[in-house]
């Protein structure tokens, strides 16, 4: 048996089109645009209409005919010029809602071809502490690991850590004039890495000299000096360790922590593919490749600059090559600022150019940006960027705000508070992002980002952690088989059996806000099933155990949606 109403339904559709001699294509529903009327509806009839040559409304009521003769259905109706509309039998949501729950995956579909999907977030670079402008890629991306993995795919995810290019001479040449060499190098800790890459960027702005020297080192380093190359590694090492920090708090996973260092030599390998297929140009000093004219002319794809030093399209498209060799990639999908869009678009078409990934998708799935109340970019009250760990312990700050003290009528110890403040903390950080559409930006509000009311993610945490309470203060009532009593009941069941299409349409569509609104409506819907609905108070035990099943099974998708978005699900909650 299907768990997804919707085949369950087109199934037999399908069937009567046949029998009908109808083009079966048709025998398509989809969820109610009233549903009020009806729980699904089909729009065939309209279609046939024309190859047909009847009236819609004739064929409707033709194949209205025949679904009424179907145990499984408790109303058929058309309306207007054709509609179908259908009503389910509560036996057959019934049945759906105890197959879903004796299903690991909650009978989920996953992806007929299975493909290997690279995914290229988090971007940080080497002595830069994360700011709040990492937050959307990081947190994008690993809800969209969770869920290419959830449907059957296999990511790969990238962090494609900025390690490579000028910055690095830049620190160097400033250790260099402050310590007259790079002897201390390897006892300098991130936050004086950083001090010094701030100095030397301040240096290089107002000094030429000083520019220039930076950008001698790089070549130099990036040729393979040894000393340089020694000082790199120690850089690259506490400002990888420094970034797995703050990953780690965000529940942020890579596969990978490459780097455009590892692409360097492949670098080579493009220009010489460039180079045979006619497509490099000498053009004032540079090595370019030309891009198409169109409507939208492109700038030039620079490979390697005047001195010699290779360029981010470069880099970028060596790490494709990489990508596809090393890694066999059906797709890469880059989560990055959308302002970023150009420099994707020139690197796909050099891409095609060049032949070096045939039959690979490559997608850039552009974000907005996280703005303050004045609807610019978030910054601290100076005016400065905010680091991403410091806006993660003003989150926590605000929710340890609404929590009670550890002991007392809490029950929990203060290790149990402080993880349950940062899974809220993190959760609402995450849900904040998650809940708007990917390209648009949005305003992080401290004030309302962690309540516990309206969609945010600490309600549909509460929402769980209140099930786990019910599901406490009912340990003597075993769940059982469901009975679908009210119309409570019966929405919540519902809404459940859309799961699959929407992790799908999720998927599909690279759009977790889908998951996030469902989420969201579902923890209002056991709300309303939950104040309605009583196990203590029910009939019978037959429909007490049903609703303990129903709350269960509630919480075991919730817990699972929230999962996909990258958020935690506390086991319990104060007052929950």
């Amino acid at each position: 048996m299907s768990y997804i109403l919707e085949e369950i339904i087109n199934k037999k559709l399908v069937s009567i089109f046949e029998e009908l001699g109808f083009d079966k294509k048709f025998a398509v529903v989809k969820s109610s645009d009233r549903p009020d009327l009806s729980d699904f509806q089909c729009n065939g009839a309209l279609a046939l209409a024309k190859t047909e040559k009847k009236n819609p409304r004739q064929i409707a009521e033709v194949i209205a005919e025949k679904l009424n003769m179907d145990n499984d259905f408790s109303k058929i109706s058309v309306d207007g010029p054709g509609f179908l509309n259908i009503t389910l039998n509560n036996d057959l949501i019934a049945k759906t809602m105890d197959e879903m729950a004796n299903n690991e995956r909650f009978g989920c579909a996953t992806v007929t071809e299975p493909k290997t999907v690279v995914l290229d977030y988090g971007g940080p670079n080497v002595a830069k502490e994360m700011h709040v402008g990492h937050l959307r890629s990081g947190v994008i991306g690993e809800s969209f690991r969770r869920i290419e993995e959830f449907v059957g795919n296999k990511p790969i995810s990238d962090v494609h850590f900025g390690d490579w290019g000028t910055p690095i001479g830049m620190i160097l040449a400033e250790v260099i004039e402050h310590d007259g060499n790079l002897d201390k190098m390897e006892n300098y800790n991130i936050a004086e890495i950083t001090a010094f890459y701030k100095q030397a960027n301040i240096r290089c702005k107002e000094d030429e000299k000083a520019k220039e020297k930076a950008r001698v080192i790089t070549a130099k380093f990036q040729d393979g000096d040894e000393e340089y190359t020694n000082a790199w590694k120690h850089i690259r090492k506490v400002s990888v360790d420094a970034v797995k920090e703050n990953y780690k708090e965000l529940g942020v996973h890579f596969d990978l922590w490459l780097g455009e260092s590892d692409a360097h030599k492949t670098c080579f390998d493009i220009k010489k593919i460039a180079e045979e297929k006619g497509l490099l140009e000498y053009d004032d000093g540079a090595y370019i490749i030309r891009l198409e004219e169109g409507n939208k002319p492109k700038p030039p794809v620079i490979i390697e600059k005047s001195d010699g030093g290779f360029t981010y399209h470069a880099t970028d498209i060596a790490t494709i090559k990489m990508r596809v060799d090393d890694l066999k990639a059906d797709e890469i999908i880059y989560f990055v600022d959308k302002r970023q869009s150009l420099h994707f678009e020139q690197v796909f078409e050099a891409v095609d150019k060049l032949g070096i990934a045939p039959n690979v998708t490559m997608k850039h799935i552009g974000f907005g940006t996280v703005n303050g109340a004045d609807g610019k970019p978030f910054k601290t009250r100076d005016g400065g960027v905010m680091n991403l760990c410091d806006m993660i312990q003003m989150s926590k700050d605000k929710v340890a705000e609404s929590m009670p003290k550890a002991g007392g009528e809490s029950g929990l110890t203060q290790e149990e508070l402080n993880k349950l403040i940062s899974q809220v903390a993190v959760g609402a950080i995450k849900f904040q992002d998650l809940k708007n559409n990917i390209a648009s930006g949005y305003i992080f509000d401290l004030e309302d980002f962690a309540n516990f009311e309206g969609k945010t993610g600490p309600y549909i945490q509460y929402a769980i952690a209140r099930i786990n309470s019910v599901m406490r203060k009912n340990a003597d009532i075993t769940a059982g088989k469901i009975i679908i009593t009210n119309n409570e009941e019966r929405n919540l069941a519902l809404k459940i059996a859309q799961m699959s299409n929407v992790i799908m349409r999720s998927a599909s569509e690279k759009e977790p806000s889908i998951i996030s609104d469902y989420a969201y409506t579902l923890a209002q819907l056991f709300s309303s099933f939950y104040n309605s609905s009583p196990v203590k108070g029910a009939e019978t035990i037959e429909i007490a155990s049903s609703r303990v099943g129903l709350a269960k099974l509630t919480k075991d998708i919730l817990t699972t949606l929230l999962y996909l978005l990258g958020i935690e699900a506390p086991e319990v909650m104060p007052k929950a």
